[in-house]
């Protein structure tokens, strides 16, 4: 049983829901977001509650309804607080800058690479090493943010590379002479 489907989502007063079948819609501060969800869940929304019930106990109903309740979940937490992913630049000479709306990383190879800002997310640069990734959508944040740190993965060799914040990278002993 899905423990995490059967937790009601509590609505802030500044959010607005629109349900309709296989669809749900979140009005907030920060933005819109639409989701397509599972037709056969049940979704009723009361007095500043959103409940999500499945229609059986088979086994990809149970997954399905854990599945739809976080969505949700993630929607009204994405248009009031919003999500953000930390990335930090690690080696001689990388850095970032802001180019416009877009991202402009010198991460060792011979062109600057320029990453464009999709509609509903910003770029920040507090430090020439660090990258900020903001958005309402945290699917759409967390995708872009592994989209640059693909740019220049973290080898283990000498550790150089994009690294999403607090991420260990596991270092390896190299060849003696």
């Amino acid at each position: 049983m899905s423990r995490i489907g059967k937790q009601p989502i509590d609505l802030p007063a500044s959010v607005s829901v629109s349900l309709s079948p296989g669809r749900v819609m979140v009005n907030g501060p920060l933005g819109e977001l639409t989701q397509d969800v599972p037709q056969r869940m049940q979704i009723e929304q009361s007095d500043g509650v959103i409940t999500v019930t499945r229609p059986t106990e088979r086994g990809d109903d149970r997954a399905l309804h854990g599945l739809t309740r976080t969505l949700i979940a993630n929607m009204v937490e994405g248009v009031t607080k919003g999500f953000e992913k930390r990335l930090e630049l690690q080696g001689v000479g990388y850095r970032a800058a802001m180019q416009g709306a877009d991202l402009r990383l010198d991460v060792g190879y011979s062109h600057p690479v320029v990453i464009k800002a999709p509609q509903g997310i910003t770029f920040e640069v507090p430090a020439v090493t660090e990258v900020v990734v903001k958005g309402v959508d945290k699917q759409q944040v967390g995708q872009l943010a592994a989209e640059i740190r693909k740019v220049r993965p973290p080898e283990p060799y000498k550790g150089k590379g994009i690294r999403y914040q607090g991420e260990y990278v596991r270092r390896k002993v190299g060849k003696r002479a």
